[in-house]
């Protein structure tokens, strides 16, 4: 049960940091015009990428200091959402090993 629970984390943790992945490829090419927001497409997927994600990094925005133009809380969401993930396996490894599943 452990384990089915430690693989639906790592499988979430993927998607979100998939789609953090996406939402920066798209932020820059909206930054060096490639594409425009103007286009209705663009302007949903950029509005639904914001919505997912803002929940994830509005704390972690609030956290950290200010550092300009650059804009590092989704680095910062990714690498923790791994270490919870490491975590995690850490701790199902020290269970099976002990014979406590």
């Amino acid at each position: 049960m452990l384990l089915a629970l430690i693989q639906i984390i790592g499988y979430l943790v993927s998607i979100v940091s998939t789609v953090v992945i996406v939402q920066f490829i798209l932020s820059l090419l909206i930054a060096f015009n490639v594409v425009n927001l103007s286009n209705n497409f663009v302007a949903s997927v950029w509005h639904a990428l914001n919505m997912i994600l803002d929940p994830f990094l509005k704390p972690i925005r609030r956290i950290m200091p200010d550092t300009g133009m650059i804009d590092f809380s989704p680095i910062v969401l990714i690498v923790g959402l791994r270490i919870i993930q490491m975590l995690l396996a850490g701790l199902y490894n020290d269970l099976y090993m002990s014979g406590g599943l």
